[in-house]
């Protein structure tokens, strides 16, 4: 990530993160970052994409237990957009929101 991106960057970010995102190897994962992505990866900004370009690295199972709350995510992945993730598939709010 560049100190300060482009919006045209940014986009192309977005548009490869929506790639991994449903392409992860693990079904329940595609499930959980894809939908997430298809609905907010518009919303989010530069920090927050490479917040999730490095939880896109890390290993399904792993990440897989953390969203599903089995285990706490290390310090360095409990960012605003794990949260954001969570927060989408608990329905805290409306859905639609």
């Amino acid at each position: 990530m560049t100190a300060v991106d482009t919006k045209a960057e940014l986009d192309t970010r977005r548009r490869a993160i929506r790639v991994r995102a449903w392409r992860r190897g693990m079904r329940e994962m595609d499930i959980l970052i894809g939908n997430f992505v298809d609905a907010r990866i518009a919303d989010l900004d530069a920090r927050d994409v490479g917040d999730l370009e490095r939880l896109l690295d890390v290993e399904d199972q792993k990440a897989f237990s953390w969203l599903c709350g089995t285990e706490p995510p290390p310090p360095d992945h409990n960012t605003p957009v794990f949260a954001k993730i969570v927060a989408f598939h608990r329905h805290d709010g409306p859905v639609d929101a």
